[in-house]
């Protein structure tokens, strides 16, 4: 295993994501039965600074069908959080336009590259770009002045 497991860490992602289901009216027991749902929902809620009640709650309770998608929450919030520790790991999110995307992608394709590698070639030529107009206006006035004072 790459990153480790911190028990009472987990626990606790475990019950953000389960009460985030309950809040956004999914149900997140095995029981069909509404009150029921709401009673054995009501008690993971409380539970909250209890691991053992939590995971014990998990463990009887959760409806099958989270089993899997809990699993996959906790092993990429796991990523995130061990990556998060060093800055050369650490991801950014930042929020494009949909077209804006579908640019960015293409290029990125005809490029070969990641999103991230694209990014920093396009923001690497501009600088070249721009340092290159800076050294042309600097020679043009030089010419100026040259050409100006005989």
């Amino acid at each position: 295993m790459k990153y480790q497991k911190l028990e009472n860490q987990e626990t606790h992602w475990k019950w953000l994501y389960l009460t985030k289901k309950n809040r956004e009216g999914e149900n997140i027991t095995r029981y069909e039965e509404r009150s029921l749902q709401e009673s054995k929902a009501l008690d993971l809620v409380n539970s909250r600074n209890h691991p053992e009640k939590i995971e014990e709650w998990i463990t009887n309770h959760m409806a099958q069908s989270l089993v899997i998608k809990l699993d996959q929450a906790i092993r990429a919030r796991r990523k995130r959080f061990f990556n998060a520790e060093k800055q050369s790991t650490k991801k950014k999110s930042i929020d494009l336009e949909y077209a804006v995307w579908l640019r960015l992608s293409k290029y990125s394709k005809k490029m070969k590259m990641t999103l991230s590698e694209t990014i920093t070639y396009m923001i690497d030529e501009r600088e070249s770009k721009a340092s290159y107009e800076s050294q042309m206006s600097a020679m043009k006035a030089g010419l100026k002045d040259l050409l100006g004072h005989k």
